[in-house]
């Protein structure tokens, strides 16, 4: 898709109470465009799954407003939301006797008529995306015959079969090993691509850290915080939110830098104190860096890309004209011995800017992304 800030869904001063109970969200605003991923992000108790069913009217809000595609969703035929719309619930035990791919083809309901069949079409994307989550083998097993993990990905595999334009998942890695969860995150950063935009709650501060591009943290007191993902998993908010200290530090690989979450110990709520920050070169703090006015660090880097596709070209360009404030300057040149295409880009600015670049860069499926900061 050309547009990718197209806006999908925007929820407008969302709250929500249960009967005789506390407030559980309070004033809920978020805003998702196409090709874009939320991860919504809290405690347990805190509201994450009631503000998805609020999101999509199977729970009202006791006030505000549920957009999708600037329509209120409350009212809309459900034949038209479903249509564009897919739901993935958390995986409970099923009693179905329908075959996991009778399961996937239900997903295609939203696009069949009344008293049609099938079509031929309709089998082959089931098949598709079966095999896209490598779940094929699973085809002609009943539902009640198959694991916990096994049926969260058959659900998965149903709300892609729709081909919706806004996806919404309810912890999709709950029950999965390490593998299936990649093969899952994998599909979403796919799904986001091709413009599609989607929403899932996890239970992984690194997973929202690594995928998505937006992220919203919610308390048990009904507070939240939206925002880009980089702004707001920050070791602060999640002390806030979870009650525990965390450091958030950085894993380098072959192809990129990504970011990780881990627990150190729980906080008490006289602790202020802020865990020490972990740089690219795993020290407490860069040198050769200057601070501005405000504290913020300004800093001098270099940004490489390497990707084998000029489907990506655009949305280098978009990012790079966003940031450009930034821009030293950039040269970028095809290695065709290789297939591949090489860009390095010269960028001075406050480092929570380039990070969230960085950041924002490596989101995009095929891209190896590494940043280097002058000392």
């Amino acid at each position: 898709m050309d547009n990718y800030r197209e806006s999908v869904l925007r929820i407008e001063n969302g709250s929500f109470a249960y009967k005789g109970g506390r407030r559980v969200l309070r004033n809920i605003n978020i805003d998702i465009g196409a090709g874009e991923v939320l991860a919504v992000l809290g405690p347990n108790g805190a509201g994450k799954t009631t503000m998805l069913r609020c999101m999509m009217d199977m729970l009202r809000w006791d006030s505000g407003q549920s957009m999708l595609y600037g329509e209120d969703i409350h009212g809309m035929p459900a034949k038209k939301l479903w249509s564009r719309m897919a739901y993935v619930p958390q995986a409970r035990s099923a009693a179905s006797s329908y075959t996991a791919f009778q399961t996937v083809l239900l997903g295609r309901s939203s696009r069949i008529g009344v008293f049609a069949s099938p079509s031929d079409r309709d089998m082959e994307i089931a098949e598709r995306v079966m095999k896209q989550l490598g779940i094929y083998e699973l085809a002609d097993k009943p539902c009640y015959a198959i694991s916990g993990g096994e049926l969260q990905m058959v659900l998965i595999a149903r709300a892609m079969a729709a081909e919706p334009r806004l996806l919404i998942l309810d912890e999709p890695e709950s029950n999965l090993d390490f593998r299936n969860q990649l093969v899952v995150l994998d599909a979403i950063s796919a799904l986001a691509s091709d413009g599609v935009a989607c929403v899932f709650n996890t239970h992984y501060p690194a997973h929202a850290l690594q995928r998505a591009g937006k992220s919203l943290i919610l308390t048990r007191d009904g507070r939240s915080r939206f925002g880009s993902t980089m702004s707001v998993v920050t070791e602060e908010n999640i002390r806030e939110a979870f009650g525990v200290n965390a450091v958030i530090g950085e894993v380098e690989t072959a192809e990129n830098i990504l970011r990780n979450v881990v627990p150190v110990s729980i906080s008490s709520a006289s602790q202020r104190e802020s865990s020490p920050r972990v740089d690219h070169d795993g020290s407490s703090g860069a040198s050769g860096s200057c601070v501005d006015q405000n504290g913020s660090e300004e800093c001098i880097a270099s940004i490489t890309l390497i990707f084998d596709s000029n489907e990506y070209a655009d949305r280098i360009n978009r990012l790079m004209h966003e940031y450009e404030h930034l821009l030293i300057g950039r040269m970028g040149m095809p290695y065709r011995k290789r297939g591949l295409h090489i860009i390095n880009a010269n960028v001075d600015g406050r480092r929570e800017e380039i990070e969230e670049l960085t950041h924002r860069m490596g989101l995009i499926p095929g891209i190896s992304v590494k940043t280097t900061y002058a000392r």
